[in-house]
């Protein structure tokens, strides 16, 4: 069983340099600490990230701490405790920090690994069978609020994806890293203003259109997908594109959209519509039952907005950010209900990233289906590295 002893709190820079929290705790099995992510492109319907802001649940955190020693945490569902003790008066990042520190304490205390914690308390993971690892899905070329304009233009969907078919996390992060480097090699060519440059998730910066993007990544011949974040240039009921200028309706823009789906074989779909438009994913699923429609925004790792998306039959997929929701009690019960109702789970890094390489364990110990983390960049290859790691183990 875990202790613990004390907590502390401060900031630290995440890979855009903003502040985010840095938690740690001291417990009977030592000394273990995390760190929350940031998200840019943040559906409205998220957690607060802080319960007003950083520095307030840096001091709450500190007032805290002695609330923490009466408990005893000896499985994942003690969680709940935390939880009960900290409502209302933390924000979500600040408490999938601090869980994540117990989780730690929790899987070192009983000389096993975090993923292990996670997958003993659910039937999520058949355990008599050989695992199957999830599919790494990588931000190649980059637009939308990740990005920085080139030449006053760039794509307005946010991110195009590669999605290697290897049942190999280490074949796959190889194949994702060779891909993104011909992508760089025939951006040079396709994109007179093309100079290398890296965004927020270190996907290629680049000032062509969706369609030409999708011209490019094309040519790499692997599975593709897009992160097209419709709330982001949703604006008085208009998707209002940028590069070229624009507005079409949602009839129009749906109808894009499925040309787009048709003509480049898209198998990975995210966001397509606004955070609101259940109705608009249902379409695009009922019109692609076979490729993967995700919701991001739409569901916000949220199990009452899941269940709306559900019974609506507007996904097929969701993406699940634990510090969407904070709790990781809650994000077991959404994680639960996908399974039940057959909806593909996609566990997802955030744009503003850290060292902390917890979520493949999550992830991993979850049985989820893909795992979203970019292709480069410590932070973000750490965590990949963490899920190979998980697999050599096999």
């Amino acid at each position: 069983m875990v202790l613990i002893k004390s907590v502390s709190a401060k900031s630290v820079s995440d890979s855009r340099g903003e502040k985010t929290i840095f938690i740690s705790i001291k417990t009977n099995a030592g000394g273990f600490s995390a760190s929350s992510p940031t998200g840019k492109s943040t559906g409205k319907f998220e957690k607060k990230p802080y319960r007003k802001n950083l520095e307030e649940d840096i001091k709450t955190i500190k007032k805290f701490s002695d609330y923490f020693s009466q408990e005893v945490f000896e499985k994942f569902e003690d969680l709940r405790r935390i939880e009960d003790i900290v409502d209302r008066h933390l924000g979500a990042n600040s408490i999938f920090a601090l869980e994540s520190c117990v989780l730690k304490a929790m899987a070192c205390e009983k000389k096993t690994e975090v993923w292990e914690i996670i997958s003993s308390s659910h039937e999520l993971f058949d355990k008599a069978k050989m695992p199957i690892f999830p599919r790494l899905v990588g931000n190649c070329i980059g637009g939308g609020k990740h990005s920085e304009p080139v030449k006053g233009k760039r794509p307005d969907f946010q991110e195009f994806l590669i999605i290697p078919n290897s049942k190999s996390v280490k074949k796959s992060f190889e194949i994702s890293k060779k891909a993104k480097k011909q992508a760089e090699e025939i951006l040079k060519k396709a994109d007179e203003n093309f100079k290398g440059g890296k965004n927020d998730e270190n996907a290629w910066q680049s000032s062509l259109s969706d369609k030409d993007v999708l011209d490019v990544l094309e040519k790499l011949e692997l599975p593709l997908g897009v992160d097209i974040a419709g709330s982001g240039f949703f604006k008085r009921k208009k998707y209002c594109y940028n590069n070229p200028l624009f507005k079409r309706t949602g009839e129009e823009h749906e109808g894009y959209l499925n040309n787009l789906i048709k003509n480049f074989n898209l198998f990975y779909i995210e966001d397509g519509f606004h955070e609101e438009d259940f109705e608009g994913f249902a379409k695009l699923l009922k019109k692609f039952p076979d490729r993967l429609i995700v919701g991001d925004d739409l569901t916000v790792t949220n199990y009452k907005r899941l269940e709306k998306a559900i019974k609506m039959k507007s996904v097929n997929a969701i993406i699940v950010k634990p510090n969407q929701i904070g709790s990781l009690i809650e994000v077991k019960e959404v994680c639960k209900l996908a399974k039940e109702k057959n909806i593909k789970i996609i566990f997802s890094h955030r744009s503003g990233e850290t060292g902390e390489t917890i979520l493949a364990d999550l992830a991993f110990g979850f049985g989820a289906d893909f795992f979203k983390c970019g292709i480069e960049g410590d932070a973000r290859e750490g965590k990949i590295k963490r899920l190979i790691e998980i697999e050599n183990g096999f």
